[in-house]
């Protein structure tokens, strides 16, 4: 770390991301499309190529909107099929997820199968497209810090330096570990799932079939998108079970993360003894096993450290919580982030783990509840409603939220700020999540005298920008385009509402202020 004639530190960026799957490059998105300098380090040689995470909660595509890639993802991904328990000659059918309700105040009420490599592919591309490249190949052995920036080690010899440091890499973070962090939970060695993708000849694509067995010995096969009759295949081991004697795959250990190693003949195989002799699996692609963990980092930060996504809490993969509580994880970070690097006080990113972390403790014993329920064949067990959307999620409370500040009819300051159509729609914006797309805080005004006081409202002079918006010059409603906006958001007075560039209420003014900006 270099100093300049004023003496500031000159580093490589101001932040170094250190994992690229999707919450490392969600993070950089964020980052760099704020025109902070980002590097993304990933240790391995490419980017991933299994399907893994691939349920897309309600929530984490209102953040891929912000992004400006929600077309994309629904275009990519398609609607989860229903469930199919095969018992013998009969199939009971039913649907896993629910659909929220037009209450939520969402334009995507229904999960998303999105296999994890699509949901990777898209925001590396939207990373790159901003100039931005991922360092595969390089694995931080070292990460430091002191009082004014951060040095990362790389295995290669090189180091590179920031002012802040972003652990996304996983649950055996090197940065956590560099932070001193405890990762409180457990492993359990005794459960375990293979997970394969491949082509699967002569099973049908309309349901998630499931064939029940004998001691837990279950094996399901979800379609995915896209063309082919391309399947990720779930093989449940028994407890206690080791892996070297699951129907003689000897060696299995060997297939984590592979392509199939040497052993895609003893998975057909096994598919076809467990499921339907009919059945032909080839052109395997990826291979993993799953161990349960459940873990939560003790902290989010020490200092100039930061941890992200499964760096700061590892689930297991029922209801499909894991990477989008982590995707959620950087859209709070980043904003937070820009803001310090403009001046604001330090203490805004203490902010994070305050309002994160919390989420992430409920979500793991949600999670941990679901997976229990994959033991047995109930349709109730394996059925997953509202919480799973995360819409619900508030940071009423919090430090950017306390309690006793003004709120509407129906919202609060830290709720998330719901979709709504505008009663005059334009060719740039049609429903309010259209003026919330981008990098900056967002202030309504409803009513005449919040529009005068909006008008003029002071506005950071750097960091995160504020962009202002007359929707509705008058509180009483005349459409029932209107009624519907004024019901959403609880409007009854003049009223300004400030909405943080992660989509939650910054601020409520029923007088016309827009204080709650955290200044830079």
């Amino acid at each position: 770390m270099k100093e300049t004639r004023r003496g500031a530190v000159r580093t490589d960026a101001s932040v170094i991301v250190v994992g690229a799957g999707p919450v490392g490059l969600a993070l950089t998105l964020d980052l760099a499309r704020r025109g902070i300098a980002v590097r993304l380090l990933e240790r391995s040689g490419k980017g991933f190529a299994g399907s893994r995470a691939k349920g897309i909660q309600p929530r984490t595509l209102e953040v891929l909107d912000d992004f400006g890639l929600a077309g994309a993802a629904l275009a990519a991904g398609g609607a989860y099929p229903p469930m199919g328990l095969h018992l013998g000659p009969f199939t009971k059918t039913w649907r896993m997820h629910a659909t929220a309700p037009d209450s939520a105040g969402t334009p995507y009420p229904d999960v998303l199968l999105l296999p994890q490599y699509a949901t990777t592919g898209l925001l590396r591309e939207a990373v790159e497209r901003l100039g931005v490249r991922v360092d595969f190949g390089a694995r931080a052995v070292e990460v430091t810090q002191d009082d004014t920036a951060c040095a990362v080690r790389l295995e290669d010899g090189r180091v590179l330096t920031a002012r802040y440091v972003v652990g996304a890499d996983g649950g055996s973070s090197t940065v956590r570990k560099a932070a001193g962090i405890a990762f409180e939970g457990t492993t359990d060695e005794s459960d375990r799932m293979i997970l394969v993708d491949g082509t699967v000849d002569g099973l049908s694509r309309d349901h998630w079939h499931i064939w029940p067995r004998a001691r837990g010995r279950s094996i399901a096969a979800c379609p995915l998108p896209g063309e082919g009759n391309r399947f990720q295949i779930m093989i449940r081991t028994r407890p206690g079970e080791t892996l070297d004697t699951v129907d003689g795959l000897d060696g299995l250990d060997g297939l984590d993360g592979r392509d199939g190693g040497g052993a895609p003949g003893l998975l057909a195989d096994l598919l076809r003894r467990r499921a339907d002799r009919s059945l032909t699996l080839r052109d395997i692609t990826w291979t993993s096993v799953f161990r349960p963990n459940v873990r939560l980092a003790e902290r989010y930060r020490n200092g100039r450290l930061l941890l992200c996504g499964d760096a700061a809490h590892v689930h297991t993969p029922a209801g499909a919580q894991g990477l989008n509580t982590g995707i959620q994880d950087a859209h709070n970070l980043g904003w937070k982030l820009q803001q310090v690097l403009a001046g604001a006080a330090d203490a805004l990113l203490d902010s994070y783990e305050a309002e994160r972390r919390p989420v992430a403790a409920q979500v793991l014993g949600r999670s941990t509840e679901l997976y229990e329920g994959l033991r047995g064949t109930r349709p109730g067990k394996l059925t997953r409603g509202h919480d799973e959307h995360q819409l619900g999620i508030s940071y009423f409370g919090g430090p950017l939220a306390p309690t006793g500040t003004p709120r509407t009819a129906t919202l609060r300051s830290g709720d998330r700020a719901p979709d709504a159509l505008l009663p005059r729609p334009t060719d740039e914006a049609t429903r309010l999540f259209d003026l919330y797309r981008g990098p900056h805080f967002t202030a309504l005004a409803f009513g005449a005298r919040a529009a005068a006081a909006l008008d003029r409202a002071a506005r950071p002079a750097t960091g995160v920008p504020v962009r202002r918006h007359v929707v509705l010059p008058h509180t009483d409603p005349r459409t029932p385009r209107e009624a519907a906006l004024l019901a959403a958001y609880g409007i009854t007075e003049d009223t300004v509402v400030l909405v943080r560039p992660d989509g939650y209420i910054a601020d409520i003014d029923l007088v016309g202020s827009t204080a709650g900006v955290p200044a830079a």
